[in-house]
C-alpha cells in the first residue's frame, strides 16, 4: 500500500506527520490515524522473530495485571456470564483467555502467528477483545471489517492500544520506537469509526475503549 492512502479509512487526505531516524509517519486527514511509511515495514519473518523474544506468560503477575485494565472494565460492560468471546491478536501467552474465562465466558483465540486456526473466525462473538494488537496491523481496514462481520448484533468490542495526543507529544514518544508499531489511532480515530459503522464509544481509559453495536 502506498503512503498516499489511509491504511483504515482509505482515504486519500494524508499529509506528513513526523520523521525520525529511522522512518517518515504519515496522518489520516479524515480519520486521523498515523502510519508508518509502507516502507519501512518488517518482513514477516522478521516480525515473527520480534514477537518470539515477548515474555508474556500465564504465569507473570505482572503480566495479569496488566491486562486487568481491559478486563476489569470488559467483565463490568457485558450484561452475563456464560457469552463466546474472541481474543484477537493473543500472541504466545493467551492470558487475557484465561482470565475471561476464569470469570464465566466462553473463549476463543486467534493470532496470525500463534493461533492461525481460521475456524474460529467463522463464528459470530458477542464480545471481541484485541490487547496491544491493532497497532502492529498493516491493514486496520481489513480487521476492523473483520470485526464488525464477527460482531454479533449488540455485541462489544474492547481495544487497548496506546493512543497518541498531537504533534509534539508524538516525537518524544516511545511507542513509535517499536518497529512493530505501525498504526497509531488516537481517540478521535476511534470516534470516527463509532460514527461511521453505528456503535457507541465508551473511553474507559486513555489506552482502553469499548464500542458497542448500537440495537437497530
Amino acid at each position: 500500500m502506498l503512503n498516499n492512502q489511509c491504511p483504515l479509512c482509505c482515504a486519500e487526505q494524508i499529509q506528513f506527520f513526523h520523521q525520525d531516524k529511522r522512518r517518515a509517519y504519515y496522518q489520516c486527514l479524515c480519520c486521523k490515524l498515523v502510519f508508518a511509511d509502507r516502507c519501512s515495514l518488517l518482513s514477516p519473518q522478521q516480525e515473527l522473530a520480534h514477537y518470539q523474544q515477548h515474555q508474556n506468560a500465564l504465569t507473570d503477575v505482572g503480566y495479569r495485571q496488566f491486562l486487568q485494565r481491559i478486563a476489569t472494565p470488559l467483565l463490568n460492560h457485558l450484561p452475563q456470564q456464560g457469552l463466546l468471546g474472541l481474543d484477537f491478536g493473543c500472541g504466545p501467552g493467551p492470558l487475557l483467555a484465561q482470565m475471561l474465562t476464569e470469570q464465566g465466558h466462553q473463549m476463543a483465540i486467534w493470532d496470525p502467528y500463534f493461533a492461525n486456526d481460521a475456524s474460529v473466525l467463522q463464528q459470530s462473538y458477542d464480545f471481541i477483545s484485541c490487547t496491544e494488537a491493532i497497532e502492529h496491523f498493516v491493514t486496520p481496514a481489513i480487521e476492523w471489517a473483520l470485526w464488525l462481520k464477527l460482531l454479533k448484533p449488540d455485541a462489544t468490542l474492547a481495544i487497548m492500544t496506546k493512543c497518541y495526543t498531537n504533534a509534539a507529544a508524538f516525537a518524544d514518544w516511545y511507542y513509535k520506537l517499536d518497529p512493530t508499531h505501525i498504526s497509531f489511532f488516537c481517540e478521535d480515530t476511534f470516534a470516527y469509526l463509532a460514527a461511521r459503522d453505528n456503535l457507541v464509544l465508551n473511553v474507559v481509559a486513555k489506552d482502553v475503549v469499548l464500542l458497542q453495536r448500537r440495537k437497530h
